[in-house]
């Protein structure tokens, strides 16, 4: 499965990658040859420092580059009064009438202990261009539960930082 991102979210990788590259990598290469400088590497706590920082870093741009390469870019086309993608939703939960507000974003970003959740999950897919006061049943496990959404907040969520890397 691709990972699922906008247009913002991979400026932003790439800025990472560049960073990373022009800025840091200098930086960690020089730590690394002045500890490698300083005589016997066997008992040399700076140079497995810096080693192990320079590898941190490699790694960082191997991973942040294969997230791009296996990434489909999403856009929100929903209207201005359907939930849509970096929404906020807020839902009444008919089963016991209590109250929660959840983001719909995209798959990289989901992390459902700080309200975040995919587009791709089954509520995200459930409550997508839905509007205020329509009831929507949200498949979960053998069955489902129903919800009403009581609440949109449009969202540009250009300015959120990236949580899920």
């Amino acid at each position: 499965m691709k990972n699922q991102m906008t247009e913002q979210d991979i400026e932003k990788i790439k800025a990472e990658i560049e960073e990373r590259k022009v800025v840091e990598r200098p930086k960690l290469l020089k730590a690394l040859q002045e500890a490698r400088a300083q005589g016997d590497l066997s008992e040399n706590f700076e140079y497995y420092a810096a080693k192990r920082a320079n590898n941190s870093n490699n790694s960082r741009i191997r991973y942040l580059e294969r997230m791009l390469r296996n990434t489909e870019v999403v856009e929100d086309t929903s209207a201005e009064d359907e939930v849509g993608l970096n929404d906020s939703v807020t839902v009444r939960f008919l089963d016991d009438d209590s109250e929660e507000t959840f983001k719909i974003v995209t798959s990289i970003r989901g992390n459902s202990v700080d309200g975040r959740l995919s587009l791709e999950s089954p509520f995200g897919k459930a409550v997508l261009g839905h509007k205020v006061g329509d009831t929507v049943s949200v498949p979960a496990g053998a069955g489902s539960y129903e919800v009403e959404i009581t609440d949109i907040v449009k969202s540009s969520d250009e300015n959120d930082a990236l949580k899920a890397f």
